[in-house]
């Protein structure tokens, strides 16, 4: 199980991603940064968040 959480991507937000895969962590992150933060994930953005993926 993998993990990405909010606050270490640099928001004021206390959600975690969780999923299988870092794919699928990524895959969730990005609906949740657009409908809580109002960010669109670039490919660029995309690849910051992967080094911040880890295990759960």
């Amino acid at each position: 199980m993998k993990e990405l959480q909010c606050r270490d991507a640099g928001f004021d937000c206390d959600a975690v991603v969780r999923a299988e895969s870092v794919e699928d962590v990524l895959a969730q992150a990005g609906p949740h940064a657009k409908e809580a933060h109002g960010v669109d994930v670039t490919p660029e953005m995309a690849g910051q968040l992967r080094t911040l993926v880890r295990d759960a």
